[in-house]
């Protein structure tokens, strides 16, 4: 049975097209009937059908956040030059997602999806609907960068330049830790109920659990210690901005959408591809190659990008220097946007 949640709506994350993909078979077994991935787009599509740029979304996140901050005139994505399509993953809460579902496949029943399940709906999306054979850009932030480099590994001859910010292509022991933290924070509360909830206000101090815990790893130590909270919104005091930002923003979200996104993070690793070897997957990749990772990020730290951007051909390591740790991704620190436009704009002006 849905779950009715009005966050989930384009009263609240503006205009979105459902875009059906019927039955889809998932790398882990079973399928999810009738998927649907909501997406938006910007620009239009060149005659060529080669100025088209895909924007995976990140964990909770929608395409809306991906507008606000990303994409927009004078811009380096600017839909006046790109075709510019917002992609939002698998039980986002938009797309296909545990709450919005019927039938066996609902709420905690809603099968395992793992990151090469949605690049390989994306691209037959893009085929399908669009006639889109080539990508010029991927870009996108954490989970997002997790289905970048994804998009890089399976398909090497179909993206000419690939931009992964703050996320890694094979997860880390420490990430998955982490991960599952969040995780258990929403599985203990006793209103989850093993995921037969009536309401995600059942489980209203399981998601605040969530949002602290979030808050923790997401900002560095010495964003806490210079208070920028108070650049990040109208907040003035610490507790205002845990009210307000780290229990607000997340009591609205769906727990099992959460624990979907949370599995499938877990197990990022684009050397499923090559039989394990991360080597060999990363060399197969014929993208130009950004990694942007930010400097106190603590869930994909800029060393173990460094690492793996060193074993692609065409791939250069940008580190953001930004306080904000993680969620600099939202761009609340006005030093992040300037340094990430300019690698995109570098980025998209190279031959591929």
């Amino acid at each position: 049975m849905a779950i009715a949640n009005p966050f989930y709506t384009e009263e609240f994350h503006g205009p979105y097209e459902l875009v059906g993909l019927g039955d889809f078979e998932l790398e882990e077994g079973g399928v999810i009937p009738d998927l649907e991935l909501a997406i938006s787009t910007h620009g239009a599509l060149n005659a060529a059908k080669d100025n088209c740029i895909l924007v995976p979304t990140w964990y909770s996140g929608t395409h809306q956040i991906m507008e606000q901050v990303y994409i927009g005139p004078g811009r380096a994505l600017d839909p006046a030059d790109w075709f510019i399509v917002v992609a939002n993953q698998i039980g986002n809460g938009l797309s296909s997602s545990p709450h919005n579902v019927t039938g066996p496949h609902a709420g905690p029943d809603f099968p395992k999806v793992r990151i090469g399940d949605d690049v390989r709906a994306q691209e037959r999306l893009l085929r399908e609907r669009f006639g889109v054979e080539e990508l010029a850009l991927v870009v996108g932030g954490s989970m997002g960068a997790q289905q970048t480099w994804e998009w890089a590994v399976r398909y090497p001859d179909r993206v000419r330049r690939a931009a992964p910010i703050a996320g890694t292509a094979q997860n880390t022991h420490h990430d998955f830790l982490y991960t599952q933290t969040l995780m258990d924070a929403l599985t203990a509360d006793p209103g989850w109920r093993g995921g037969a909830y009536a309401s995600h206000l059942d489980v209203a101090e399981g998601l605040r659990m969530h949002g602290r815990i979030a808050a923790v790893m997401g900002w560095s130590t010495e964003w806490y210690k210079q208070e920028l909270w108070r650049r990040t919104g109208d907040f003035e005091t610490f507790e205002d901005f845990t009210r307000d930002f780290t229990h607000g923003y997340h009591e609205v979200l769906d727990p099992n959408s959460l624990l979907a996104m949370a599995w499938k993070w877990q197990r990022a690793d684009v050397a499923r591809n090559t039989g394990g070897d991360l080597a060999a997957a990363l060399g197969r990749i014929e993208a130009v190659v950004y990694a942007m990772p930010i400097s106190e990020d603590m869930f994909f730290p800029p060393r173990d990008v460094e690492a793996e951007i060193a074993l692609v051909p065409r791939g250069e390591l940008r580190v953001i220097d930004s306080l904000d740790g993680h969620m600099g991704l939202i761009a609340t620190d006005p030093g992040y946007l300037p340094q990430v436009e300019a690698n995109l704009r570098e980025l998209l002006a190279r031959e591929a």
